[in-house]
């Protein structure tokens, strides 16, 4: 009777050892066939492109429930008067010369 579970237990072992083996085997192939071992992420999206999927959606929902969709817009953005962006190249300006000058010295 010892005799059977000695064998029972060295073809355990065995079995254990062929699974490792098998297993480093499938993923040595799935690497080179270009193919990741584990799970991977989904590509990324815009937040444009998401704003955009958003209002169809809302857009869907408001025609099934006979109501008028309202689409969130973003605001308008503010435009920069030409004296301002001339005061803030003339102080960009004077930082560089100011760090080239000690870069100098």
């Amino acid at each position: 009777m010892s005799n059977l579970t000695s064998v029972l237990s060295q073809l355990q072992q065995e079995r254990s050892r062929l699974q490792s083996q098998l297993n480093s085997i499938q993923n040595a192939v799935k690497a080179l066939s270009g193919k990741s071992a584990g799970p991977t992420r989904g590509g990324g999206m815009s937040a444009a492109g998401r704003a955009r999927i958003a209002a169809a959606q809302r857009a869907r929902w408001a025609k099934i429930k006979g109501k008028k969709s309202t689409v969130a817009t973003a605001p308008k953005r503010r435009k920069m008067s030409s004296a301002a962006i001339a005061r803030i190249r003339a102080a960009q300006k004077a930082r560089w010369a100011k760090w080239r000058k000690q870069q100098k010295s």
